[in-house]
């Protein structure tokens, strides 16, 4: 897997999905909240499938 997933970009996923997280925790919105846990997953490793098929690359790139 080559990484696809940029600096701002995996701050940014993270901070949403920890966001998500607590407010389905809290109860402000619903069990779908959850959902949360797959761009931290996508933050954590730094790759995310659905920017293949887009050929989309967040990371600076060293050529």
């Amino acid at each position: 897997m080559k990484p696809n997933v940029g600096g701002w970009d995996r701050v940014l996923r993270a901070v949403v999905g920890v966001l998500l997280i607590v407010l389905a925790a809290t109860g402000v919105i619903g069990v779908w909240g959850y959902i949360g846990i797959v761009p931290i997953v996508t933050a954590a490793l730094g790759w995310c499938p659905a920017y293949l098929p887009f050929g989309i690359s967040t990371c600076k790139t060293r050529d």
